[in-house]
């Protein structure tokens, strides 16, 4: 496996043959001191170039850096639909275990790439790019929540929990496990956690994308009361895991409310609970709740 100084000699002789591009930066994880750095992290690179046409469906760009696994280029995509913002990327997985984001973004695009924290220079052949602040997170730290953001989360939460439980009444496997696991947990229970990692660090460390670092700063007990919000395809433990939710989001929700001085809705939640145990024990040729 080729290693990252062996990556970046590769990048930056692409770029230094390559009279069209004039500056090279590389963000993300490799460029953030507080991520513990590992063979598999991506480099992160974006090009500045006078004209984007000759990158656009260019195959031998992805040859040109090794053997690869597989490429996308997202802006020749349909589903999902390109952004047609005027760049172009190539994302490429190689055999040897790296991979690439490679992005072409036109020269009057200079500040939209650089408007990111976590972002150091590689190659400026032109001395256009002022010298930039040491790369941080800070882009990417969790901010304190208002106290509307506060019950709108609170309220989306209670409000999705009904729909879970008739999918399960109904036998709707799918839908509802797109509701526990996608709209319920990843959205508003790893919302109102990730407010409670705020406090528990004093909002200055990130979370990381979708709360892959929240275990390093949470309480040992609330990790695990998390792990059992994730079910199999088993009905009953669906019903287990959506109490678990439930459990969790309340001791989450009540920790960031005192902190804040906001008010819990508790006679809402309340209510859906006691709605959530009648639907679970409702037989299945019920005429009436």
């Amino acid at each position: 496996m080729r290693n990252e100084q062996e990556m970046l000699d590769l990048i930056l002789n692409f770029a230094k043959n390559d009279e069209n591009i004039r500056a090279v930066v590389m963000n993300g994880s490799r460029v953030n001191a507080n991520v513990k750095k590992d063979i598999l992290q991506d480099f992160d690179i974006a090009c500045l170039v006078k004209d984007v046409a000759p990158y656009i469906r260019n195959d031998r760009i992805p040859e040109y850096f090794g053997e690869t696994v597989i490429v996308q280029e997202p802006e020749n995509m349909q589903d999902p639909p390109a952004e047609n913002s005027g760049h172009y990327a190539y994302l490429m997985q190689f055999m040897d275990g790296n991979r690439i984001d490679l992005s072409f973004y036109p020269l009057e695009q200079h500040e939209n790439v650089l408007n990111d924290s976590l972002t150091i220079l590689l190659l400026d052949k032109d001395g256009m790019i002022k010298e930039l602040p040491p790369s941080s997170d800070s882009d990417y730290l969790p901010k304190e929540p208002t106290e509307k953001q506060f019950q709108d989360c609170c309220n989306e939460f209670l409000w999705c929990s009904p729909y879970v439980a008739k999918a399960l009444w109904r036998g709707e496997l799918t839908y509802a496990k797109y509701m526990l696991d996608e709209v319920i947990i990843h959205e508003q229970l790893l919302k109102m956690l990730t407010w409670y990692f705020g406090i528990k660090t004093g909002f200055k460390k990130s979370p990381g994308k979708s709360g892959k670092y929240l275990k390093e700063d949470v309480e040992p007990d609330i990790w695990k009361e998390l792990e059992k919000t994730y079910s199999d395809s088993n009905f009953e433990n669906i019903w287990e895991s959506l109490f678990e939710a439930g459990s969790l989001f309340r001791r989450l929700a009540k920790a960031v409310a005192q902190q804040f001085e906001f008010q819990y809705p508790q006679k809402d939640d309340e209510n859906v609970s006691a709605f959530l145990r009648r639907i679970h024990k409702l037989p299945k040729d019920a005429k009436e709740i």
